[in-house]
């Protein structure tokens, strides 16, 4: 969990390495060019209005 932060991440071996219980501080996820920027800045700001950090401790929310 080093630092503590959430990683925002399109590579898919994050989502293994949550599926394989390696601890982490959150990871939300966005398929690769899926959304545009605009769209994936607008959920970010969305999930951080609505999650706290502490409640995104081993958790994926996906964009």
């Amino acid at each position: 969990m080093g630092q503590g932060r959430v990683i925002v991440t399109h590579d898919r071996d994050f989502l293994r390495l949550h599926a394989a219980g390696v601890p982490h501080a959150g990871i939300a996820y966005c398929d690769k060019d899926r959304k545009s920027i605009g769209e994936i800045i607008l959920r970010l700001i969305q999930l951080w209005e609505r999650i706290e950090a502490k409640d995104m401790v081993a958790r994926v929310q996906f964009l």
